[in-house]
């Protein structure tokens, strides 16, 4: 149990802070996490990994020359923000572009992936690795769903030793993207961990028994064992991962003995003993192997065996030198420190030029988001009712979390005199931050890309409301995956979109088409009932959700009508003048198109 803290909800980062006082000359603090306190070399491309906290020395650990750039700190087990993500790349960035890479987990590829989104249309040319080295969470012909545990740090290493030696972003990502395929893992608990301020474990383990394929944060194992003999450990997690070697393998190996919290050094290095002999009788060759704590979850009870399969290039880039706190390999030359300049909160406004059209629909976006919030807290007890039934019932206080953030950072702006580019970017930014989890993701991903679509024109048509739907929809079905029947959010979105297309390409105003588009979307909603959910949380609850409709979609619907009628409402106002229409569709009373 961890019991060193004043407030739990304070854990993560006084403990982050902390790492740093005791690493200043590998680290640096900013907002959202760590990069490198010495000097890097211009071009050089910057690897930034990340993901929850409570896994050290995954992943401020591993931040240093030969390894990772930077690392992007989340909450206890939950995934930074975008917000963070980004920040911590736009710090770590040298010019040579980013890679991100971290663990498959659904609220990491959210927040990584509008990160990157973000970064890239900021032309810095960005790129993703996803770890998913653990053969417990899904089939060898589906090794894609696969989430990463302690095969992070072969990928990790791999990478950042290639951007070490001056290798261009293309190459760090081949090489990278090889490795995780090439690197196989599987872990056993014996106990589970205990959040901080938490009085239980997150899961237990029967007395006498052992769960092998349980994952890092206490997600359901594929079997339970009677605790074994370690030859019998041994034998199991060596045979388990040589039936699902890839189809390249050669006979040289690492292999990776991974303490989960509070197994002790001792009893890993017995094991590996074991493991190692298994190994040479197979006809493999273990080159430079490690054996420790490398990936942790607080105080499990537990640990993991990693294999990766070299080849003559990857076993270069995995003897190549490395400096951080938690992993050194051969030796470096010393760096200097570099000075890291403080964030400009404001920099971005400063520069910015808002045409007079641009700040005039910054202000109506305002007054779209307050009503988007009136809704939300309207039925936010009805939301978490509907989300409990087969998910964690927060999302109520999710959506109210975030738009309300969203409100706040889109009214600072407009009194800024900022663009509705520039205001729905600091919407978005705020709801992600906020909200958390995929809907805060998604919805955070998507007002920005909104307003990037609608940018700081001199004038709008109806045409680019059109954009801005288009730009909305695109970056949740890119970044969440979803499609049609899946039982989300989706399922209403995309009718949503076509039926507005469908009107706005024969002619109807805006606030109709809006309308329209909006009866789509609940009676899509509707139907969600009829659905068994394919993604998310609820999908192992597939059953219980049927006959009741998915929360996002409910919302999604519950939102578009409100703005539909909000829209409607302005038109009804009286006419403007002809020089009041200079700053295009903001009424939605004519198309300018």
């Amino acid at each position: 149990m961890t019991q060193i803290f004043d407030n739990p909800a304070d854990f993560a980062d006084e403990a982050l802070d902390g790492f740093v006082a005791a690493n200043r000359g590998y680290v640096a603090r900013v907002d959202g996490g760590v990069v490198r306190s010495t000097e890097v070399p211009a071009g050089q491309v910057a690897l930034v990994v990340g993901g929850g906290s409570g896994h050290y020395p995954a992943f401020a650990g591993l931040v240093g020359p030969g390894l990772a750039a930077a690392s992007a700190c989340g909450n206890m087990f939950a995934s930074p923000a975008a917000g963070q993500v980004y920040r911590v790349a736009k710090a770590a960035n040298a010019g040579g572009g980013v890679l991100l890479s971290y663990g498959n987990y659904a609220g990491d590829v959210l927040h990584f992936g509008q990160a990157q989104l973000r970064l890239n249309a900021e032309g810095i040319p960005t790129r993703t690795v996803l770890v998913t080295d653990d053969i417990a969470s899904a089939p060898l012909d589906q090794i894609g769903k696969r989430r990463g545990i302690a095969g992070d740090l072969t990928v990790f290493k791999i990478a950042g030793a290639a951007a070490e030696a001056g290798l261009d972003l293309d190459d760090v990502e081949r090489l990278a993207i090889r490795t995780n395929y090439r690197t196989r893992s599987l872990g056993v608990a014996f106990g589970g961990c205990t959040l901080p301020g938490a009085d239980a474990p997150l899961f237990s383990v029967p007395a006498g028994q052992m769960s092998l394929g349980l994952g890092i944060h206490g997600e359901p194992g594929i079997s339970e064992h009677p605790m074994p003999t370690a030859s019998e450990l041994a034998d199991l997690l060596v045979t388990k991962l040589l039936a699902d070697k890839p189809h390249d393998a050669g006979d040289r190996v690492v292999a990776i003995v991974n303490g989960l919290g509070t197994v002790k050094y001792d009893e890993l290095f017995l094991l590996f003993g074991k493991i190692e002999k298994l190994l040479l009788a197979a006809g493999l060759t273990v080159v430079e192997p490690e054996c420790g704590e490398l990936v942790t979850s607080l105080d499990m009870s537990g640990l993991s065996l990693t294999l990766l399969w070299l080849d003559e290039e990857l076993e270069q880039y995995w003897a190549a030198p490395a400096d951080t706190p938690a992993f050194r390999k051969g030796n470096l030359a010393p760096r200097a420190r570099r000075e890291l300049a403080a964030p400009d909160e404001t920099a971005a406004e400063a520069t910015e030029h808002p045409t007079a059209a641009a700040a005039d629909l910054g202000r109506q976006a305002v007054a779209v988001l307050r009503q988007v919030r009136e809704v939300v807290v309207e039925h936010e007890e009805e939301l978490g009712r509907l989300d409990a039934i087969a998910g964690d019932g927060d999302h109520g206080i999710g959506m109210r979390r975030g738009v309300e953030a969203a409100v706040t950072a889109a009214e600072q702006a407009v009194a800024a005199g900022a663009s509705v580019e520039r205001v729905l970017t600091a919407a978005g930014e705020a709801w992600s931050e906020r909200a958390g989890g995929t809907s805060g993701a998604l919805w955070g991903s998507a007002v920005i890309a909104a307003g990037l679509a609608l940018g700081n024109r001199d004038s709008y048509s109806a045409g680019d409301a059109a954009a801005a739907v288009t730009a909305f929809v695109d970056a949740i079905t890119e970044l969440g995956k979803a499609e049609l029947g899946d039982k989300t959010m989706v399922d209403a979105l995309l009718p949503f979109r076509d039926a507005f297309l469908t009107a706005f390409d024969v002619g109807t105003s805006l606030p109709d088409a809006l309308a329209a588009a909006a009866a789509a979307a609940q009676t899509a909603a509707d139907r969600t009932a009829d659905l068994r959910p394919l993604k998310g949380r609820a999908r192992p609850l597939a059953e219980k959700s049927l006959g009741n409709p998915d929360p996002g979609a409910v919302s999604f619907a519950l939102i578009s009508e409100r703005i539909a009628r909000h829209l409607a409402s302005v038109r009804a106002k009286p006419e403007p003048t002809t020089s009041d229409t200079a700053s295009g569709a903001g009424n939605g009373a004519q198309r300018n198109d």
